[in-house]
């Protein structure tokens, strides 16, 4: 465990996956971060690479070779060595493996480095390509958090909403939570927000296309809250457990979208994955803003 601080957040970062295990507000007393209890979900912020979502029975191909795959790829299950570390920011390392490269075929370096900033944690995901080939990936972000951020108030009383006015497309899942290819208008509350209740997500997460990249957790009837900036992905999903009561929602920035219903994917020909070059290097930047 690895934790970094400053004047207003104290926070820690698990090993396994570089994942956020704590946001706490010095200032506000309050824990931002979900804590993993298992009767609902016992991830706390998982970091998606190099698949997002799922993959039809499982796998995908690579120029024809069939690769197996879990839900949002290996990262998150893997041991990653502190690379860095200092009192307000620090980088965690995951080099390939025969084990991965048993699952996906590439050579490479992925970096996760964390940055405070006031009240602000910058996440940046660096992917170095090691490989002879063009090597292709996606990234995403899994935090959730507690949902009512004090006592006293319920999930119903909070929204997610959006920098700006807009109407985004929601993307539509099949039974088996991939892509059907079908994308209809998904109109907001006053054009920016999504008032938060746990029916939306009797079908799994709601993933929105063409909305604003930024958007902020909050209630009227509370000072306090969280927004989520994502500038260089195109995809946001809101999930907890499907049917239950869960006190947490997730906010999840993607750069891709899973696979589709009824396809075994090939990796070099899915939409929009990135396509990077040998010797070349990625980077996208995320951030969470508490007070």
């Amino acid at each position: 465990m690895v934790t970094i601080e400053n004047n207003k957040l104290q926070v820690d970062i698990g090993s396994t996956g570089g994942a956020l295990q704590s946001i706490y507000g010095k200032d506000t007393g309050i824990e931002y971060l979900w804590q993993g209890d298992k009767a609902y979900w016992g991830g706390r912020a998982p970091n998606l690479f190099p698949f997002v979502g799922r993959l039809y029975d499982g796998k995908y191909t690579v120029r024809g070779k069939e690769y197996k795959m879990s839900t949002h790829g290996f990262a998150s299950h893997r041991v990653l060595t502190v690379e860095q570390e200092k009192k307000e920011s620090c980088v965690f390392l995951l080099r390939d493996s025969k084990e991965t490269r048993d699952i996906y075929p590439y050579h490479f370096e992925y970096r996760l480095c964390y940055t405070l900033e006031n009240n602000r944690i910058l996440i940046r995901c660096r992917v170095k390509n090691l490989s002879q080939d063009t090597m292709y990936f996606g990234i995403g972000g899994h935090p959730g958090f507690n949902v009512p951020l004090v006592k006293g108030l319920a999930f119903e009383d909070y929204a997610v909403s959006f920098s700006e006015a807009s109407v985004p497309n929601i993307v539509r899942f099949s039974p088996n939570v991939l892509t059907t290819g079908q994308r209809d208008p998904y109109p907001l509350e006053d054009d920016v927000r999504l008032p938060l209740h746990h029916d939306l997500f009797l079908k799994d997460a709601v993933v929105l296309a063409d909305a604003p990249r930024c958007v902020t957790l909050s209630s009227p009837k509370d000072v306090h809250g969280v927004c989520v900036s994502y500038p260089q992905m195109p995809y946001v999903g809101f999930w907890h457990k499907p049917n239950s009561d869960a006190p947490y929602v997730c906010v999840e920035p993607w750069s891709v979208l899973p696979g589709r219903e009824g396809m075994i994917e090939e990796l070099t020909k899915m939409q929009e994955m990135t396509a990077l070059s040998p010797s070349m290097e990625y980077e996208n930047s995320w951030f969470i803003e508490v007070w």
